[in-house]
């Protein structure tokens, strides 16, 4: 009820909702008036399901809101995400693991290990910097978007190779098999989620304006796509999230391939003129009407995961408490390692100056970072989790002050100088 008052004063502040749920889980912890307290290593398990829940919701909501063609003139934006998401994940890792290595000293495969879990961004605490219009694939916001959709699933070779190397692989995957698990998981994921997005979303239209079937429960619908996608790619051992995301991707390909050129936002207006149950079997309207309110639903949805994750991430770092050795690893991933990553990722890319500085900034960590966390704690007990546990929690705890503190600013900034821009080129 707080936030429901507290919004609309937020939106003109240099904050945002995160920042507010990480010292209210604080002090729900055992620092503060000792409420809830959670143990990582007891409770891995749970917390990796409750975690993969959070980031499924995020990855198929992105996967939604990138509204760019494959193919024609839209095709070159979708190597900005491509060379964020695998290209700058190559480079994230092994830098970072030799950075911690040599500054913290911590044993290689651990460092590895630790690099792994704090390499991908987040989908869910990064709305604020991703796509808003899905009419408007702005260069940075949808680079952002992509890239947050990707390396969840790029992220998991590089945490199950450091696995490999502290000798614990085989309750996942035979280390003799490693390269083809991944080939294969990559490869397998894609499609089962690629495939699961097109098919479901062509049945329920076939349904619809074929036979006045299948009409409402959006809401469904897009948990059922997120369930099947996963499931299916998982029982075939491809990479869940990537599915995931590629369904969210194919259902968008799916609408967009049948409005044309035309706008979603002018389809979207015609629909609610048309009235819903029209709409909803309506040859042109019937697409865009459906992914936008799947689309609806599951940012609500990413209201709520947002909420809880941050409050769960503010509950075990008041159990675990800050360490300095975290303040230093946060320090070189946001201001050396990230950098370099974008900068090398993008090399020849031909994307403005500005436009890397500040998605070089804006690599949020959260929800992922915490989710490979506790599946580590699943199958890796050792003396050194709590000392992990708190490097990431710190790390966790300070890109949600740091970036919450800028992303408003910058982003408002960065809008102002492209409206002057296509102000100056339409004169």
């Amino acid at each position: 009820m707080f936030m429901v008052f507290l919004e609309s004063v937020l939106e003109r502040l240099p904050f945002n909702a995160a920042m507010l749920y990480l010292p209210i889980g604080w002090l729900l912890g055992s620092s503060g008036i000792g409420l809830i307290r959670i143990d990582l290593q007891s409770h891995a398990d749970v917390l990796t399901v409750i975690t993969r829940v959070a980031l499924l919701l995020s990855l198929f909501t992105v996967g939604l809101k990138l509204r760019v063609a494959f193919r024609g003139e839209g095709s070159r934006l979708w190597w900005l995400p491509l060379r964020l998401g695998v290209l700058s994940m190559l480079i994230t890792v092994p830098l970072l693991a030799l950075c911690i290595a040599f500054l913290v000293g911590l044993p290689f495969a651990v460092a590895m290990l630790l690099a792994a879990i704090l390499a991908p961004t987040d989908p869910v605490l990064a709305s604020d910097v991703q796509i808003q219009d899905v009419d408007d694939p702005d260069q940075l916001r949808f680079g952002l978007s992509g890239e947050g959709g990707l390396n969840d699933g790029s992220a998991y070779p590089f945490v199950l190779l450091a696995l490999m190397l502290l000798g614990v692989t085989d309750d996942i995957v035979p280390a003799n098999h490693f390269s083809w698990f991944v080939a294969w998981g990559v490869i397998a994921g894609i499609g089962c989620g690629a495939l699961a997005g097109w098919a479901l979303s062509r049945a329920v239209l076939f349904a619809r304006q074929r036979f006045g079937l299948a009409l409402g429960m959006e809401e469904f619908m897009a948990i059922g796509i997120i369930m099947l996608s996963y499931g299916a790619a998982e029982l075939i051992h491809g990479i869940g999230f990537l599915s995931v995301f590629a369904a969210g991707l194919a259902m968008r390909q799916v609408e967009s391939a049948s409005s044309g050129d035309k706008p979603a936002g002018e389809l979207i207006a015609a629909a609610q003129d048309s009235g819903k149950s029209a709409a909803a079997v309506h040859p042109e309207q019937a697409p865009v009407y459906l992914t936008e309110t799947v689309l609806g639903f599951n940012q609500q949805l990413e209201h709520f995961a947002e909420f809880f994750m941050v409050l769960l991430i503010g509950i075990l770092l008041s159990e675990y408490g800050l360490s300095r050795e975290g303040v230093l690893i946060a320090g070189l991933l946001f201001f050396v390692v990230r950098p370099m990553a974008v900068w090398l990722g993008l090399l020849g890319s031909g994307t403005e100056t500005s436009h890397r500085w500040l998605i070089a900034w804006f690599g949020i960590r959260g929800v992922g970072s915490l989710y490979y966390l506790c599946f580590v704690l699943q199958f890796w007990h050792d003396k050194l989790n709590a000392r992990i546990a708190q490097d990431v929690l710190t790390v966790l705890a300070l890109s949600i002050l740091l970036h919450g503190i800028s992303s408003t600013p910058l982003m408002h900034l960065y809008w102002r100088k492209r409206v002057a821009a296509e102000e100056v080129i339409d004169r």
